[in-house]
């Protein structure tokens, strides 16, 4: 994107003629070999001041690069008093993370045992003027691959899901389609299918540094287009049946993928629970 690459380099320049800035980082997707890049992909971008207050105070320096359209600020209480955020989308659409930095803050940050996973899902240094950079870590992107579940935790998920669907099917024969859909799309697919599925495709992988990116990004990409369709079916609209048939699409997908998974890593499935709520949802949907 033409746009975004002459943004970054307004930003670079800038940052090399202010001595108040001593380092620049270039983050996320664009320096990930992992993530997927568009056009709407963000511009991540990590400032190290001598002085950040003045920066962060002060919104001037954000019009130097184009006309902000919104903006989120974010000070150092929501990250524990180690960076402040300003998020910017500009008129021309690009969308700028900039991330300030204290230069104490960011060697404190860099001394950390471990990479910080903002860091570990990959870095650049842009600039540097006082080699602050010498001892951070080369990334490792193992915070973003998924991980084998424990035997536990792989129980622990099945049974929270077939306990919360029952929450939803109670929904649905209220009519209640809000409650219903925070069941269903915050808690049956966020909490539940969306791990699932990550685990079923780094299994068929053979667990090899996999990812599939925020939320199932590119879920589309590893899945057979049988098994892609079915996880469409899991999707439904405002209509109480449409909701039903989405409800049982979820318990069918689960039951495929939490079989399979079982059987690969020699776990034991709960086949009686999926049973005896199987049957507790049928029951419920036949109520006049």
């Amino acid at each position: 994107m033409k746009v975004r690459e002459e943004k970054l380099e307004q930003i670079i320049h800038w940052a090399e003629n202010n001595s108040d800035i001593r380092a620049v980082l270039l983050t996320s997707s664009l320096v990930n070999p992992y993530a997927p890049v568009d056009d709407f992909s963000d511009l991540d971008i990590e400032l190290v001041f001598e002085n950040r207050a003045l920066y962060e105070s002060g919104n001037e320096w954000i019009h130097l690069f184009g006309d902000p359209i919104s903006m989120i600020e974010e000070d150092d209480r929501v990250f524990d008093g180690k960076h402040a955020m300003k998020m910017v989308l500009y008129k021309d659409h690009v969308k700028v993370d900039f991330k300030l930095y204290q230069v104490s803050e960011f060697i404190e940050e860099i001394n950390e045992e471990i990479l910080p996973e903002d860091w570990d899902v990959g870095y650049k240094v842009v600039i540097d003027k006082d080699n602050l950079t010498k001892n951070l870590k080369p990334p490792t992107y193992q915070s973003i691959m998924i991980q084998k579940p424990a035997e536990k935790e792989f129980q622990q998920l099945l049974n929270d899901f077939w306990w919360d669907t029952t929450y939803v099917a109670k929904c649905l024969k209220r009519g209640d389609i809000f409650y219903a859909k925070f069941m269903s799309e915050n808690i049956l697919r966020t909490d539940y299918l969306v791990p699932l599925i990550e685990w079923y495709i780094a299994g068929n992988q053979e667990w090899n540094n996999v990812t599939t990116n925020k939320h199932g990004r590119l879920f589309k990409k590893y899945l057979p287009d049988n098994l892609w369709s079915r996880v469409e079916n899991t999707f439904s609209g405002s209509d109480i049946e449409e909701n039903w048939k989405a409800l049982f699409a979820f318990a069918d997908l689960v039951h495929e993928l939490g079989t399979s998974l079982a059987e690969k890593l020699s776990f034991i499935y709960p086949v009686k629970l999926e049973h005896d709520i199987r049957n507790y949802l049928k029951e419920v949907h036949a109520m006049p």
